[in-house]
């Protein structure tokens, strides 16, 4: 038998949390980018079952749509980072977490945050995922 050859990117590992947020899901925005307001369209990189809505947790990369922010902005559909969740999470370590807002940071294509602060804390599972987010973070939870 021959070798399999993994095709694609290379996938960092991540560990399964519980997924907070939902495909309409609205969530802050944390960095100075210039949008207020975000709504999840879809979650990326999410292979599940037929016909279940899609639902992301700290660290997922989702397609959202501007709702609320600068002009230019409002409508457009970007890619964004999720930083902080409502929802209680379980760490690796057995302790639980949970933040007081549904936050997220908007990013380009290629990965890199659009504004160059982040306000708030941001959780260290996203952080561990995105360097550059821990570069520019404020506090790591």
């Amino acid at each position: 038998m021959g070798t399999r050859r993994k095709l694609g990117r290379k996938r960092i590992t991540k560990h399964r949390t519980t997924k907070g947020l939902l495909n309409g899901s609205r969530l802050k925005i944390a960095d100075n980018s210039g949008a207020k307001i975000i709504e999840i369209i879809n979650v990326d990189h999410l292979h599940t079952r037929l016909n279940r809505i899609p639902s992301a947790g700290v660290g997922d990369v989702v397609s959202c749509t501007v709702k609320k922010g600068k002009p230019e902005m409002r409508g457009t559909i970007m890619k964004a980072i999720i930083i902080r969740q409502r929802k209680l999470f379980r760490r690796i370590d057995g302790t639980r977490i949970c933040f007081e807002d549904n936050a997220a940071v908007l990013i380009s294509k290629e990965g890199d945050p659009k504004g160059s602060e982040i306000r708030g804390p941001i959780a260290r599972e996203a952080a561990e995922l995105f360097p550059r987010l821990a570069s520019i973070a404020s506090l790591i939870v």
